[in-house]
């Protein structure tokens, strides 16, 4: 129980609100606005699932939300040039695995720090989309929004590969000894290295996983409108570490796990249409987001204070 008490802090809170709704704003749960509300969140769960394994690994990822908008506009420009859907996906995900693996390659093999490699990551491939696009939006050709399904079977579609990844990461961030090694190098990496560990590679092969999975959330996301805008995903990359350092994750590496990711990810998801439905101002919405990471961040101070001999 003490193990899991931030996780189930995130959760707890996530039933507060969803109880608060239920009893002051039943709309809230109609069940093609909430689908929706689903299926918009898919894309930022799958990043909020690769930055937290960043972050276990002690690095930092501020260049995602970049690469969702260059991954979105290579996957919209090969299905709007008559690519099949499928060669559209692959080279999304081919995009976001070569750019995760330039920021792994900068990081692990000549020691950069990954706050400066992302950073200048990020404002290369934003202005290069904002130089070679000119804002200009990309039209799908008919067939690809929704994958092609009528939109209900195409949210539902949606949510559930999002959460298949999610389990697919989180038992083998549990289970495997790949999984394992994150923490061992997030935690110390010199005694990971004399351990037998190579924290080299896991940290490149870290970074790899998580531009792959940001090609797959732009793909997600760009089928989700009949245009796709190369501007998009600005701010995701805070949005995806906010999530992760209310769900548990640790800023200092070594600790945290998915299922904290996606309660954290969820309760700031709905601090929104929950202050709109509860008539709040619009303003209090990114103070409340705004608050609840501060607490987040508040509690797991004190938490290693605590913990300190």
């Amino acid at each position: 129980m003490q193990r899991h008490f931030r996780e189930l802090s995130v959760a707890a809170a996530l039933l507060a609100l969803l109880s608060a709704l239920a009893i002051w704003a039943p709309n809230f749960f109609e069940p093609q606005p909430l689908l929706s509300r689903l299926a918009a969140a898919a894309p930022r769960l799958l990043i909020a699932c690769g930055v937290a394994l960043v972050l276990i690994t002690r690095q930092i990822d501020i260049s995602v939300g970049s690469l969702f908008a260059v991954c979105g506009t290579v996957a919209a420009l090969a299905a709007a040039a008559g690519s099949p859907l499928p060669f559209a996906i692959l080279a999304a995900l081919a995009v976001g695995a070569l750019g995760g693996a330039l920021n792994g390659l900068l990081v692990a093999a000549l020691g950069l720090p990954s706050i400066v490699v992302t950073l200048a990551m990020m404002v290369t491939l934003r202005e290069a989309l904002r130089l070679g696009r000119q804002g200009v939006f990309i039209n799908l050709p008919d067939g690809a929004q929704w994958f092609g399904l009528p939109m209900v079977h195409g949210q539902i579609l949606i949510g559930t590969l999002a959460l298949a990844v999610l389990v697919a990461l989180a038992l083998a961030l549990r289970h495997l000894a790949a999984g394992r090694h994150l923490y061992a190098v997030g935690s110390d990496a010199e005694a990971a290295r004399l351990a037998g560990l190579r924290p080299r590679l896991v940290t490149f092969t870290t970074f790899v996983l998580l531009g792959t999975l940001t090609g797959l959330a732009a793909v997600l996301h760009a089928v989700q409108s009949p245009q796709v805008d190369p501007a998009a995903g600005r701010g995701l990359e805070l949005e995806a570490i906010a999530a992760a350092v209310v769900g548990g994750v640790a800023v200092t590496g070594g600790r945290g796990n998915l299922w904290g990711v996606l309660a954290g990810l969820l309760l700031l998801t709905c601090v929104t249409p929950a202050l709109t439905y509860l008539g709040v101002k619009p303003h209090w919405d990114r103070a409340s987001q705004g608050a609840i990471i501060l607490l987040a961040v508040a509690a797991d101070g004190l938490r290693q204070r605590r913990s300190r001999p």
